[in-house]
This record gives structure tokens, C-alpha cells and sequence, in this order.
């Protein structure tokens, strides 16, 4: 509750999880927690860190507070407020919709978005009016830069807060930006981090091969920690730094319910020769990164002597 408050809580926030006023003027009294104003708390570890997230998060729930009831958060102050990553999205402005006013009018560091009706998708949680995880997602997708859009969809997919059938039904609802969206839509990539998304949206941008489902095999470089994605028909690995993994709830299997096997590579398979390393910063080059795979898999066929026909190219 404090995370997507930023930071921040009231004594009927702490409450309602479970705290007794006891324990609520105890860790007051020992600087677990300390008082920002009147009724108004944060604990002692979120003020050593302020990020712009945080900072964001706390002027929209003021907003939200003090606007109307027919006042929502929506665009990526929502994806906010449902703790989804909003790497690479603009958050100087908080993003509210509601259905009278002036259109695109910002004041005060406040985006407001004019919809009559606010239409559906809308969500009501602990007192604060949202778009719901998948009309946030469309909101942002018809709006913002294609690639931060992308990964925001591709960490709610990996949450399992949305589907491809629930984030088309709210690109179809939009009342504009329909065609930009189906195209974020298109380039979904299934990734577990910030990281391997934009990779992937880079391998897609630039024609590359999609790199196999199953597991690469194990690197031999332990100075370079990393993920692997595996390319069995150039017998290539490309490795990059798995930064910013998205958030999956995590639970126990029973009995009658075991966990699936992760896929593992056949060790009859065809085996690396070549291993291409992506850093975090290389991605943002994506013309050099895709250059430096390429480069990687003529290297490899170089070494194995396989080649690879075009079929569908012209034939002299």
C-alpha cells in the first residue's frame, strides 16, 4: 500500500493491514516509521531513496484525493499505481482523466484527459479511482514511445495481469491512438526483464531470427553473469545483463499440482561456438546492437561451415 502511495501511508492505511495503534506508536517511538505530517506516516527505509517514480506516485494519490469522484488515474500515473514498470515513460506530468473540463489542459504539473463518459476499464481499489492494468497499458501504447510502451506490456503479460484478448479489447476502446497501439501490441515479446524486452524488440525491429524458447547452454564465463538467449541454427548465444526483472506472484506447488519442467536443451543438440555479450547500455545503440549479432552469426558460420539459404530470394 505505501509503494503505490509513494511511500507514504495514513494511521487508517496501516490499520487496515493489520497494525494496532500499539505497534503503530511503537515503531513510531523507535524510528521504524516517521511522521511526514499530521496523520500522514513513511517508513524510515523509503525516505533514504526518492525517485522520480516516488515522487510521481505521491503528488498523483494528492490529485486523486482532493479531485472528484469522477476523477481517475490513468496512463502510466495507473501503471504506476499498479506497480508496473514505467521505465522510459515521462512522469513529470500526473495523468488524470474525467469527463468535463478542458481537454488537454495541464496545469500544475497535472495532465487532464477529457472523456464523457470516462468509458470502461476503470478500477476503484482502497479509495483510489484508476484505469484498470489493461486500459492503462492501451492509454500508454497510443501516447508514449513505442519501446517503454512495449516493456510496459510485456511486465504486466509476465504478472499475469492482463492477456492479449483484454489489452485488444482496450485498444478497441479507445477513442483515439487505436492504430499506434495495435502496433505496440504486435511486438509483444514474452520477456521476464527491462532488459530482455528491449533486446527482443531490437532482434524483431531488426529482422533478426527469434532466438529459441529452450534455455541456452550454461556460459563458461563467470565474469560476465548474465542471461542467454539461444540461436541453434547460427549456434550463437547472446548474452545480456537481465537488469530490472518484472515482478510474478511466486507460490508454492502442491502435491497433486507440481510445477512444469522449465525446457532444457538437448545435449544431442547442436552446441554454441560463438557468444555475442549485450551490456545494459549497449541497447540503447539498437543499429550497433543488431549490427554486432550479425556480425556474430557470419562468425559462427565462418567456424562450422553451415550456410543458410534465403528461399525467398530472387534467383539469379
Amino acid at each position: 500500500m505505501a509503494s503505490i502511495r509513494g511511500g507514504v501511508f495514513t494511521r487508517a492505511d496501516a490499520r487496515a493491514c493489520g497494525y494496532p495503534d500499539a505497534d503503530i506508536d511503537t515503531l513510531l517511538a523507535t524510528g521504524g516509521w516517521r511522521r511526514i505530517r499530521r496523520g500522514t506516516y513513511a517508513a524510515q527505509r523509503s525516505l533514504m531513496l526518492v525517485t522520480d517514480e516516488v515522487l510521481h506516485l505521491r503528488k498523483l494519490y494528492r490529485v486523486l484525493r482532493a479531485g472528484g469522484p469522477n476523477l481517475y488515474a490513468s496512463h502510466q500515473s495507473a501503471a504506476a499505481l499498479h506497480a508496473l514498470p514505467v521505465w522510459g515513460l515521462d512522469l513529470t506530468r500526473v495523468h488524470v482523466t474525467a469527463p468535463d473540463g478542458r481537454s488537454g489542459r495541464i496545469r500544475g504539473g497535472v495532465h487532464r484527459h477529457i472523456r464523457d463518459p470516462v468509458g470502461t476499464g476503470l478500477q476503484l481499489w482502497n479509495g483510489l479511482r484508476m484505469s484498470s492494468p489493461a486500459r492503462a497499458i492501451a492509454e500508454v501504447a497510443a501516447t508514449a514511445p513505442p519501446v517503454p510502451a512495449v516493456v510496459l506490456a510485456d511486465a504486466a503479460m509476465y504478472a499475469g495481469l492482463v492477456s492479449k484478448r483484454t489489452l485488444k479489447h482496450a485498444v478497441s476502446s479507445l477513442d483515439h491512438g487505436n492504430k499506434r497501439a495495435l502496433a505496440v501490441l504486435d511486438h509483444l515479446t514474452g520477456a521476464a526483464s527491462i532488459a530482455e524486452s528491449r533486446l527482443r524488440l531490437i532482434l524483431a525491429t531488426a529482422g533478426l531470427p527469434t532466438p529459441s524458447p529452450t534455455p541456452p547452454p550454461e556460459a563458461d564465463d563467470p565474469d560476465f553473469p548474465a542471461e542467454g538467449l539461444w540461436f541453434p541454427d547460427d549456434r550463437t548465444v547472446v548474452e545480456f545483463e537481465a537488469r530490472f526483472p518484472f515482478w510474478c506472484e511466486e507460490f508454492e506447488p502442491s502435491v497433486e499440482e507440481p510445477l512444469p519442467e522449465p525446457p532444457a536443451a538437448d545435449p544431442d543438440g547442436p552446441q554454441p561456438v560463438e557468444h555475442c555479450r549485450i551490456s545494459w547500455t549497449d541497447l540503447d545503440d539498437p543499429p550497433t546492437v543488431a549490427d554486432r549479432i550479425r556480425t556474430t552469426f557470419t562468425r559462427a558460420a565462418r567456424r562450422t561451415g553451415i550456410r543458410h539459404f534465403d528461399l525467398a530470394r530472387a534467383r539469379m
